[in-house]
């Protein structure tokens, strides 16, 4: 591919990535940039100049979806301003059945189609698009786990490491398993040498990501669980704070819990989705637990932990959800205290079972219950963040503050957002910070002591 480089190079293009979605898609955007930056493009931080734009996409609720079309909608011109400019759109929207050539049909400027296992093609779809002009569909359901794809990461002290791709699950609200295919676990040797180059590199915080870590395993020859390899982690890298997302209530596992406060990097933090308190509404979405089963993990958690922070995600309006249902999410919500719950409107969803259920709600009633269910969770952050008034906590710092380099922030071991007065703290240190006040989402303190990483 030397000519394309060179082609690049000559011609000093640059890009711009516009991600929408969770942390997977955001991973998958530094391993993009990674890819276009081997090639020879630079980053452009302004979409209007760049040569090439990306859209890595989300289409787990159509809301994202909408905003993807809306945006390229208003790339038509880009096209004429930028002469010999090339438009992406990559992710989870391509992935759909038939979702790609529906694209490139709807808007003819679209350049590049591909699906999230078509990162590592990247290079020869460039290939395909600047130099012999076609336009390029690479959406399919290839499921192989490639190696070594080049990543770049911002410079920060906290980094994404995938761990499994995929999900088994088939919760019936629920587009991925359909987009991203089946589990595939990586080789655990592959996790630990991506870790341990990091930590290298000063990376301290690493947080494992997967549609489903606890499913950890799937596919592997050797018998490592999730358990077992947050404990590989612990003892083989140097990272000094570890995380994960997303569990599965399902399948959290009597070890796992008991990793909690035994393994010096683990975080006493864990996002553990309920989506509805209501055991009726799960067996609906097929989530294979009930409430009762739910709360027990969670107090088994705060037993082990009694200072975890525990946060969620939750659906409102199912099809088919009452509002006796819609209560029992209010009392799990109340019973739980969560330190925060990312709380979502239902999104209907062609291809899932969800879809074609009775039962679907007006989106006035969703909307009033999201409004009750938000104002809930508000002040149980409240409650959450107060308890740490007049505590000191250890804070990884990741940037300035709004006043630049008079208060910086950074987060706890709990995920505490933290921003604090300290003219001197750099990005990578660890900090003791004592919280003097609450914000409506995160903690103010002022720096008592700093442990310098850097």
């Amino acid at each position: 591919m030397e000519e394309l480089k060179k082609y690049i190079t000559e011609k000093g293009l640059t890009y711009y990535i516009e991600t929408y979605g969770c942390q997977m898609n955001a991973h998958e955007s530094e391993k993009i940039a990674g890819v276009l930056d081997s090639l020879g493009y630079c980053a452009s931080p302004e979409k209007g100049t760049a040569d090439l734009i990306v859209f890595n996409t989300c289409c787990i609720r159509q809301h994202a979806e909408a905003r993807l079309y809306g945006n390229l909608g208003a790339l038509k011109e880009h096209k004429q301003n930028v002469p010999g400019s090339l438009i992406a759109v990559s992710g989870c929207v391509p992935q759909q059945p038939d979702a790609a050539q529906k694209l490139m049909r709807r808007f003819p400027f679209v350049d590049i189609a591909f699906g999230t296992n078509g990162i590592h093609k990247l290079e020869s779809m460039l290939y395909d698009a600047l130099i012999c002009k076609k336009r390029v569909i690479a959406a399919d359901n290839d499921d192989s786990i490639v190696e070594n794809v080049p990543v770049s990461r911002s410079q920060s002290p906290s980094a994404f490491v995938n761990i499994i791709y995929g999900c088994n699950n088939f919760c019936t609200y629920c587009i991925v398993p359909y987009v991203r295919g089946r589990e595939r676990s990586r080789q655990p040797d592959d996790i630990i040498r991506e870790i341990d180059e990091l930590c290298q590199n000063g990376v301290t915080e690493i947080t494992l990501l997967g549609q489903n870590v606890n499913s950890f395993g799937s596919g592997l020859s050797c018998n490592v669980s999730f358990s077992e390899l947050l404990k590989r982690i612990d003892t083989q890298t140097g990272v000094k704070r570890l995380r994960f997302m997303t569990s599965h209530p399902k399948d959290i596992s009597d070890d796992l819990i008991d990793c909690y406060g035994r393994l010096k990097c683990l975080c006493e933090h864990i996002h553990l989705p309920v989506q509805s308190g209501s055991s009726r509404i799960l067996q609906l979405m097929n989530r294979r637990y009930t409430r009762e089963h739910y709360l027990n993990l969670i107090g088994r958690l705060k037993e082990r932990v009694p200072d975890i922070a525990i946060t969620t995600d939750i659906i409102v309006g199912f099809p088919g959800e009452t509002e006796e249902d819609f209560e029992q999410t209010l009392s799990l919500v109340e019973q739980v205290k969560y330190d925060a719950a990312y709380t979502f409107a239902y999104s209907k969803r062609t291809g899932t079972k969800a879809a074609d259920m009775d039962g679907h709600l007006d989106k006035k009633i969703v909307s009033e219950r999201l409004a009750r269910l938000n104002a809930l969770v508000k002040q149980t952050m409240r409650d959450k963040n107060a308890e740490y008034i007049g505590k000191t906590v250890e804070v990884l710092v990741e940037s300035a503050g709004k006043r630049g380099r008079e208060e910086m922030s950074g987060r706890t071991r709990t995920a505490k957002m933290v921003s604090f007065e300290s003219g001197s703290a750099l990005i990578g240190q660890y900090v003791m910070v004592k919280i003097d006040k609450i914000m409506a989402h995160t903690l103010h303190g002022v720096c008592v002591d700093r442990e310098n990483k850097s």
